[in-house]
């Protein structure tokens, strides 16, 4: 019964009422795989948080498998959402930068557990984790290309530069917001800004230092960064 359980689509419901039980279990599970961790977890375990029976759960996710693989997708898509609202109406492309990694750090700070459970997934769902990054990459990419087309950044391969500036920003969440438990605080951020924009070259500092530029500004012909 549970196999064939599995291949029952996710309901998405209509009504309010519906909606609001349907994010109180994906909250719940949020909670229940980042602290125990998905193996560990329980259906009962995701009910008892969500303070729903057993039959409604069943009503909205076909299994735990099912309502992992929706946790992930639909915490990825409020990620994306969140950032392009926060950039939207930026033109600067270091505002872009500066402003998208500060809206990342702010959001896992309120989803935590999303960085156990999107590492969880690379042994629950293999294709779900590599589909996380990939899909985060995508947006990234085209504004990176846009840039360049703009002439604010140098024209490097967006893909690989995507993926650079991601791992910024994941691993710096990790050292600060996941194991410190706040946001990474104002020096951080302009060192990373610093470096994203001039990278290691001391060469390019001294050349800012000639040009009398701030240390803090860069230049848009260096790295780019989060797309809009």
């Amino acid at each position: 019964m549970n196999h064939l359980s599995t291949r029952r689509p996710v309901i998405q419901p209509k009504g309010k009422r519906g909606q609001r039980t349907r994010q109180r279990l994906l909250d719940a599970a949020e909670a229940a795989f980042g602290s125990r961790g998905y193996f560990e977890t329980s259906i009962v375990d995701i009910t008892r948080r969500a303070r729903v029976a057993m039959g409604t759960f069943y009503v909205y996710f076909p299994g735990k498998r099912a309502i992992f693989s929706e946790l992930v997708r639909e915490r990825n898509r409020d990620l994306r959402r969140t950032i392009q609202q926060a950039v939207a109406s930026l033109d600067d492309r270091r505002e872009v930068e500066r402003v998208g990694f500060q809206t990342f750090f702010r959001f896992i700070r309120r989803h935590r557990n999303m960085y156990r459970i999107v590492r969880q997934a690379e042994f629950v769902d293999p294709r779900l984790f590599r589909w996380w990054y990939d899909r985060v990459a995508q947006g990234y990419v085209r504004g990176l290309q846009e840039a360049m087309g703009r002439q604010e950044i140098r024209r490097l391969d967006p893909e690989v530069l995507a993926y650079c500036l991601m791992g910024i920003g994941d691993f710096l969440g990790m050292r600060w917001v996941l194991w410190e438990r706040h946001e990474p605080r104002p020096p951080v951020v302009q060192a990373m800004m610093d470096f994203i924009l001039r990278g290691i070259d001391a060469g390019s500092l001294a050349a800012a230092d000639r040009a009398g530029e701030p240390a803090s500004a860069g230049s848009t012909s260096s790295m780019p960064g989060r797309p809009s």
